[in-house]
Order: C-alpha cells, then sequence, then structure tokens
C-alpha cells in the first residue's frame, strides 16, 4: 500500500533524507531533476524547443536544475528565472551558478521591479514549469496570475514539475482558479499529492505520474498518515487462495434485495457481479414481475419471490444468510421503505446498501444511527450529499466522508473517478483502476454485487472494500482494452471479473 503524505509531511521526509542517508540538499534536487529528465527523455523529442519558468525556491531549483541536463544532452533550451524578490534559496542559487556555466541555454532573469517579457510561445514549444512547488499556501497574485494565464492560453504543451504552480497539495476551496497552471502532466516526486485524486484538481494536473527519488524508506514506514492509494501487490495479497477441497458451503450465502417494475436489470447486473466474485451461493429477492428476467439471465441464482407484482414490499426470513445487499432498482416507494428499516433492526450480518437503499436513507435520515456497525455504504457524490448535506468540492466531500464513517462507524466508498473508502479507524484507502468508460448505467450495480459476494465468502467489510473497488476498476480496465470506453456496458464489468482475478492471482509451485 503506497501511503500518500500532507506536503507538510513531504517537507519533514525530504529533510529525514537529508540528515539520515544522509545526502545533501542540493544532491535530492539533482535526484529529482535526472528522474525528471529522464521521463522527459522518453516522451518529447529534440525537434521542441523548451522553455523553462523557475521561482525562487526549491521548485526552481528543481527547474533549473531540468534545464541543465536538458542543455547537457542537446535540447533547446530557454530559461525563464523569476524571483522580484532579488532572494534565491540556496539550491536555486547554486543551481542557478551552475546552470550559467552550461553554454547552449538562454537565461531570462527577472528581479526587483524589472518588467518581465516573456519568450513567446507556441503549440510546438513544451514549457516546463518550476514556478511554485507544494509549499505554497497562498494564491497567487498579480504578475503571476498574468504569467500563468499567459502559460495557459499558449497552445504550447505544459509539463509540472511535482506539482503546477499555484495549486495547494490538498485543500483547494480558496483557491483562485485563475492563477492555477493547467498542466498537460505532471510528474511528481516519491508520492502523490492528495490534490491530485480530486475531481477539482483534474483540469491542473493533466496525466499525473509518480517518480522515485530515493526517500529514505525508514521515515515513510514511521510518518503516519491517514491516506493509503491502493496497489496490485496489496490487493493481491488480501486475495484468499481456495483450498483443493473447498465447496459451495465454505463461500457463503448471499442475499440480494433489488428490483422494481423497469428496473429488473439492475437486479440482474448485481446478481451476475456476486455470483462472478466468488459467493458460494445467492438468492435474490424481487417482485413477481422479475422472475423470467432473472431465471433467465442468471440462472445460476435462487429466487425468493415478494409478494407484491412490481415491488419488493417484504422482508424475507434472514437465518440462511451470511451478507446482505440491497438498493439496485430497488425504487423509493412506501413499502420498499418500510423493508429496508426492517432490515437494518434485524441484521446481524454484514450489509451493503447502493442506490434506491441510499435514496431512501437519505428520505429518512433517522435511520442512519440504525445501521449496524461496518455496514457497507456506496454512494456516488450526489447520493453522499444527499445523504450527509451538500459539499462545495470533492476535499470537502473526502473530509465529509470521513467523518461520517468514524460518527456511525461504517465503511463509506466514496464512489467516482478516484474512488475513497473510508473506514471507521479514519483511514482512506484510494483506487486509480478504472476509466471514464465506466460512467454507465449499470457500473454501481456491478460493484454492489462484488461487494456482496466477497462479505458473503466472510471477507472483514473493510477488506472486501479494498478488493472489491479495485477490482471493479480494473474490470473496467480490461473491458477497454477489448473494446472502448465509448462502448462499455456494465454488462462488460461482470464478464471481465473473471480476467480480473485471475491478474491479482499469486503464483503457486506446480
Amino acid at each position: 500500500m503506497l501511503k500518500i503524505f500532507e506536503t507538510e509531511k513531504i517537507k519533514a521526509l525530504d529533510r529525514y533524507t537529508i540528515d539520515c542517508e544522509p545526502v545533501s540538499s542540493i544532491d535530492l534536487v539533482e535526484r529529482a531533476a535526472t528522474a525528471f529528465v529522464r521521463e522527459y527523455s522518453r516522451r518529447f523529442t529534440k525537434q521542441n524547443r523548451v522553455i523553462v519558468f523557475a521561482g525562487n525556491g526549491n521548485n526552481g531549483a528543481d527547474a533549473l536544475a531540468v534545464a541543465r541536463l536538458l542543455a547537457e544532452d542537446n535540447y533547446r533550451v530557454q530559461v525563464c528565472l523569476i524571483y522580484p524578490a532579488c532572494r534565491l534559496s540556496p539550491d536555486c542559487e547554486l543551481n542557478r551558478a551552475r546552470l550559467l556555466a552550461v553554454s547552449n541555454v538562454i537565461l531570462i532573469e527577472a528581479t526587483g521591479n524589472e518588467v518581465f517579457t516573456s519568450p513567446e510561445l507556441s503549440s510546438h514549444d513544451v514549457v516546463i514549469d518550476g514556478l511554485f512547488g507544494s509549499g505554497l499556501n497562498r494564491p497567487l497574485e498579480k504578475g503571476y496570475v498574468m504569467l500563468v494565464g499567459y502559460i495557459n492560453q499558449s497552445g504550447a504543451k505544459v509539463v509540472s514539475i511535482d506539482i503546477p504552480s499555484g495549486l495547494f497539495g490538498e485543500d483547494n476551496r480558496m483557491n483562485n482558479p485563475q492563477g492555477i497552471v493547467r498542466a498537460d502532466c505532471t510528474w511528481t516526486f516519491e508520492f502523490p499529492k492528495l490534490a491530485f485524486f480530486l475531481p477539482e484538481s483534474a483540469p491542473y494536473t493533466g496525466k499525473w505520474k509518480v517518480l522515485p527519488i530515493g526517500i529514505h524508506p525508514a521515515i515513510i514506514e514511521q510518518t503516519e498518515t491517514p491516506y493509503y492509494l491502493l496497489t496490485d501487490e496489496a490487493v493481491s495479497g488480501l486475495i484468499r487462495p481456495r483450498d483443493t477441497f473447498a465447496h459451495k458451503g465454505i463461500f457463503g450465502h448471499a442475499l440480494l434485495i433489488a428490483g422494481s417494475r423497469g428496473k429488473m436489470g439492475a437486479a440482474v447486473l448485481a446478481a451476475g457481479a456476486c455470483l462472478r466474485s466468488g459467493a458460494g451461493r445467492l438468492t435474490v429477492h424481487l417482485p413477481l414481475r422479475g422472475e423470467t428476467a432473472l431465471q433467465t439471465s442468471v440462472p445460476e441464482a435462487m429466487l425468493s419471490l415478494d409478494a407484491n407484482e412490481d415491488l419488493v414490499s417484504d422482508l424475507p426470513e434472514l437465518k440462511a444468510y451470511d451478507a446482505v445487499g440491497i438498493g439496485p432498482g430497488l425504487g423509493t416507494q412506501a413499502a420498499s421503505q418500510a423493508v429496508l428499516k426492517s432490515l437494518l433492526t434485524a441484521a446481524e450480518k454484514p450489509l451493503v446498501l447502493d442506490a434506491d437503499a441510499l435514496n431512501i436513507l437519505s428520505l429518512n435520515k433517522e435511520w442512519i444511527a440504525l445501521l449496524p456497525s461496518r455496514t457497507l455504504l456506496t454512494p456516488h457524490p450526489k447520493e453522499f450529499d444527499r445523504l450527509f448535506g451538500a459539499c462545495a468540492s470533492g476535499y470537502e466531500r473526502l473530509h465529509k466522508a470521513m467523518d461520517a464513517a468514524m460518527e456511525h462507524e461504517l465503511i463509506v466508498v466514496l464512489k467516482g473517478a478516484c474512488s475513497a473508502i473510508c473506514t471507521p479507524e479514519g483511514n482512506v484507502y484510494i483506487n486509480v483502476t478504472g476509466n471514464p468508460g465506466m460512467a454507465t448505467a449499470g457500473s454501481g450495480d456491478v460493484l454492489t454485487g462484488i461487494l456482496l459476494g466477497l462479505l458473503a465468502q466472510g471477507y472483514p467489510p473493510g477488506t472486501a472494500a479494498q478488493i472489491g473497488v479495485y477490482l471493479h476498476g480494473l474490470a473496467g480496465n480490461l473491458a477497454t482494452a477489448d473494446g472502448s470506453e465509448e462502448s462499455m456496458i456494465a454488462g462488460d464489468l461482470v464478464r471481465m471479473l473473471g480476467k480480473a482475478f485471475k491478474s491479482q492471482k499469486k503464483e503457486s509451485f506446480e
């Protein structure tokens, strides 16, 4: 599991590395610049002119080192070093001196109250943005805003060093959008910034990538953080191997309560995903009208038919089941609301609530107190806001989800491009598998089925959420590789679950 640190903690990690590796600060800058240039040379040819914008701090030091290394490799480099206060950080001053020793680079300096005229930029140029780093704690102003605006409208490709200039590493609610560089890509060092996972930051970061620079492993291990990035290796280690003599009874009996008139497809999708996720048995409780659809589409599932033809109006006996999922296509009629309340008061096994179950809960917020400990909720942003209050940004929503998970002892899966799993312990596990093709009807129903299948097998809710969310996104990636983002439908996710699981299987000796 990769840790994600807030920017203040990253400074401490750098300092520990400098003191305890030991390595000098300027040599750590050189490592970062070398990693950046290696990535740059993979992506861009020497046909592109390179314009480097450097500030007066350590991000500027990185930028000057990058400019020198590129010039030494015969790229056409022009540098704009901007420091109106006429002061440079020690590392920036040293890298300025090193750059001056290189003959084939143009250096323009703007100091004091001098009028700075930026080089004319075109779509054939590459801008390397090293004006400000992650230590920035206030919005850019005046001339910097004008310069950022010029870069953003220039048409040049923009690559930011560590973080786009002007972007805060975490909370950007009070930032000035006009004062943030809009990068095509951001190459960050050692750790992604929390802001990279929030929707409001996407217009600025572009495609981001983490470049390792050798931060001391001891301090990474010792430093606490509530934020983690789900990785292939971590999720692979969570999936249990199956015993040779296993039978269906070992893998649990799941109950899915879903469907209403016109929405039986949601039940079909969730049921298929549940079985494809390894549940030993599945019973689907649904309206009478859905019998033919379920028996035809998912013949492996057993049915518990409601007395009502069009909606779920009664709760089946729960003793036989190891986990219960409710919500896909359920509707919000009064009778179905009563079923959810009965379930919340009677359930003694793990629960997952999605879709209309969440909508019903938002209509009866006092029922949140009835949710059993470690119940899984899987809201998309609008569902979350209806439940816990409107949010003005992804950062606010994430922290409100963290608070809700801790206050009510829930596992909250905040769905999105970077789904966040919030636990009662205050931890957040962020997932980056998946793609925009998954923004399609029924995708959430598939996730509900996956989570239900894992819960039925006895995975703890937090573990089930990590595995399920990761594999859900991975199935989306596999479906895209097999087709396209535009053509993806939710059934493709179910179809690719087997390959997603297989990709996570640890190799064993034959």
